[in-house]
């Protein structure tokens, strides 16, 4: 369309955009928070990261919500010399389920009951509010008593709700931390979740939710008996004056358009 437009050849239009580091048909998401206190949650979660409290491990917490249970409707073919692995673009559709997953991030020095990088994890049918509780409480007999547990959480209004917030108050070694909004990439469980997705989930076929969470459960025993930690090295300044110049030519860009 571009070529037969300013009337030169396609291939003439393709050299033009090699030259100039142009690529017209990829995009990248973005969004930039918006959240008022979006320095202070930074400096908090970043501090957590690097510095973890005396006496303490921190946590990164979160749910992995629908997670379907696809079964291919043909058997795929094995990887081989001269042909990748293949699977059927059709599949059944057998339920869901959610993962809720505690990543230790962090630990303060002398902490050994668990390793940095460890998961606990358990799945369920749901993602309400009662659920979340259920995992507060399973958290809650995994860590030692003596110790405090920073959980570093995203703004989901079930983390919030009144059952929580009572059932916080009654246990005040538990201390919350909300990521700013639109800032999923600040906990680092994230991560964990891109793992178990790229090695297990996307490729699977499950004929069950029994069988996709038995997969799961699976996955998280061997990830736990050798942990790999995500190491968290940007520092709170560092991420603020990004966030500052992006704004800026996001503003920039605006102000053209209009």
């Amino acid at each position: 369309m571009l070529a037969k437009e300013v009337g030169v050849g396609h291939t003439t239009v393709q050299r033009v955009w090699k030259e100039h580091g142009l690529k017209p048909h990829l995009t990248r998401s973005f969004k930039l928070s918006n959240d008022p206190q979006f320095a202070e949650k930074v400096h908090d979660i970043v501090g957590l990261y690097l510095n973890p409290p005396d006496n303490a491990v921190v946590l990164s917490v979160d749910e992995k919500s629908q997670i379907q249970a696809l079964d291919r409707t043909q058997p795929g073919l094995p990887m081989k010399k001269g042909r990748a692995g293949t699977m059927t673009h059709d599949y059944k559709r057998n339920g869901t389920t959610t993962l809720f997953a505690a990543l230790v991030a962090a630990q303060a020095k002398g902490v050994t009951q668990m390793q940095t990088g460890e998961v606990i994890g358990e799945c369920m049918p749901r993602h309400r509010a009662k659920e979340f509780l259920r995992f507060l409480k399973k958290i809650d007999r995994s860590i030692a008593r003596h110790l405090d547990v920073h959980a570093i959480c995203d703004n989901y209004k079930t983390h919030k709700t009144a059952e929580v917030q009572a059932w916080l108050a009654k246990h005040p070694r538990f201390k919350i931390h909300f990521t700013p909004t639109s800032s999923s990439w600040l906990n680092l469980v994230e991560r964990l979740f891109a793992e178990i997705t790229r090695q297990k989930i996307r490729r699977g076929a499950f004929k069950s939710v029994a069988d996709l969470e038995a997969t799961i459960d699976a996955w998280i025993a061997g990830w736990n008996a050798e942990p790999k930690p995500f190491r968290w090295t940007a520092k709170a300044d560092t991420i603020l004056e990004k966030n500052a110049r992006a704004r800026k030519v996001l503003e920039q860009a605006t102000a053209g358009i209009k």
